[in-house]
């Protein structure tokens, strides 16, 4: 289905129609947006289109490499869902009355090549494995979290239909699809002699497996009847970057290449430096939370040292964040010298989801909204503009997890709330207000 149609593009000119179905591509029927991206490889294209029930023939000649096409996400309907119950999955871990859509559980191979959500490959029929050789659709991105199979069996939950990873990895391997694997690291279950295995058996398959993420697990208060499960201690977060680290310094000898990597948050529950940028490697699995703080970070002190020296009038501005990255939010702010501008940084407790979770992507509106009007005593209000990290707003439709909009937010608030994307220059230019 036609999302959006860039003006004076080839699609444009073929009078394609946001709400367009395609139906094929040069007589090949289309079952999604892979088989569009991959049948709409050639230079002429003739498209069966239906518009409003009617069948029409668009041709379309490609000039360079965008055709000026946006197509619809899948509907949840349309999407493989999980068979499994993953004893530390988040969904599980939900409270209720929240918007169907937060339900959904993808195990979906197409979400994993189009936008990088991570799979099991425990669920995959003959055809769709074949469909992912022929279509070459690389990369995927495989929670793995344990390559012994009676271990891996137990953390997705003992699910009805099982199937042993490492020997669907190999296939796909020696057809050349690359997989970036994820271990969610569950203190007690997967982690100490099984994660030293899962580590290194998957660095057997290097270079299809480029990379191997150890991410610590997210508990929520809202556990009931569901495994018992607890969060690694500082002490355990530390022992567990200085293996990692162990391990760099080993599969770079070997292999060339550094290979796993320790998440952001195992850094800052440790108290362990971050690494400099080049030992993420060009950040391969930055949005799994592996360097992001550092590419923030760098970022910003390039982007202050071009900062202004003073604003026009007096500005101030409220930054939300986390309770996880709050010290060194502070940090970054403080580093900001900018005559007339007045900054303060508010660490917003999640209180939806329980003080366990620390990160800034799932903070609620309602939280947010109460937390600073706590924080708004008559002598210090939130001044001009109330910043709220960009990712915590879901659906593309500009709303929290709780289904608050920033509009709301800023009603309660009376201040203006505005969402700023995770990157120094975009927050920089909104303290700016630019």
């Amino acid at each position: 289905m036609v999302a959006a149609v860039t003006p004076r593009s080839p699609a444009a000119r073929a009078g394609l129609r946001p709400g367009d179905r395609i139906l094929a591509i040069n007589g090949a029927p289309l079952r999604d947006a892979i088989d569009f991206h991959f049948h709409a490889g050639e230079e002429r294209l003739r498209l069966s289109v239906e518009r409003e029930g009617r069948p029409r023939l668009a041709r379309m000649t490609r000039r360079g490499a965008g055709l000026g096409l946006q197509l619809e996400a899948p509907r949840p309907a349309e999407i493989a869902t999980c068979a499994n119950k993953c004893v530390f999955c988040f969904i599980h871990q939900l409270p209720k009355g929240m918007r169907k859509s937060l339900y959904v559980k993808d195990d979906d191979f197409r979400l994993s090549f189009l936008h990088g959500n991570y799979v099991t490959l425990t669920d995959l029929e003959e055809a769709e494995l074949e469909r992912i050789e022929t279509q070459r659709l690389s990369p995927l991105y495989v929670s793995v979290h344990a390559t012994d199979p009676d271990l891996r069996h137990a953390l997705l939950g003992r699910p009805r239909v099982r199937r042993d990873l490492l020997p669907v990895m190999e296939r796909l391997a020696k057809s050349g699809i690359a997989m970036h694997a994820q271990i969610v690291l569950c203190p007690g279950w997967n982690d100490g002699a099984h994660l030293d295995r899962t580590v290194h058996e998957l660095a057997r398959l290097h270079p299809a497996v480029p990379t191997a993420a150890v991410v610590p697990v997210g508990l929520t208060r809202h556990r009931e009847r569901l495994p018992a499960l607890r969060a690694l201690t500082g002490d355990e977060a530390r022992g567990l970057v200085r293996t990692i680290e162990g391990w760099q310094r080993e599969f770079q000898g070997s292999l060339g290449t550094r290979f796993v990597w320790a998440a952001d948050e195992l850094y800052l529950q440790s108290g362990i430096p971050l690494p400099p940028a080049r030992a993420y490697e060009g950040f391969a699995v930055a949005e799994d939370g592996i360097g992001l703080v550092r590419r923030f970070e760098d970022g910003w002190a390039r982007a202050i040292a071009r900062s202004p020296a003073g604003l026009a009038r007096p500005r101030q501005v409220t930054v939300v964040t986390g309770e996880m990255f709050a010290p060194r939010m502070r940090a970054l702010l403080e580093c900001l010298r900018v005559d007339g501008l007045t900054v303060s940084c508010v660490a917003v407790a999640n209180e939806l989801f329980g003080r366990g979770i620390g990160v800034a992507g799932l903070l609620a509106g309602r939280d947010i909204q109460i937390q600073l009007g706590r924080a708004r005593p008559a002598d210090r209000p939130l001044g001009d503009v109330v910043l709220v990290p960009a990712v915590a707003l879901r659906d593309g439709a500009g709303v929290f997890l709780d289904d608050l909009t920033p509009a709301d937010v800023a009603a309660a608030l009376e201040t203006p709330v505005v969402a700023v994307e995770p990157d120094a220059p975009a927050l920089l230019a909104a303290l700016l207000g630019r």
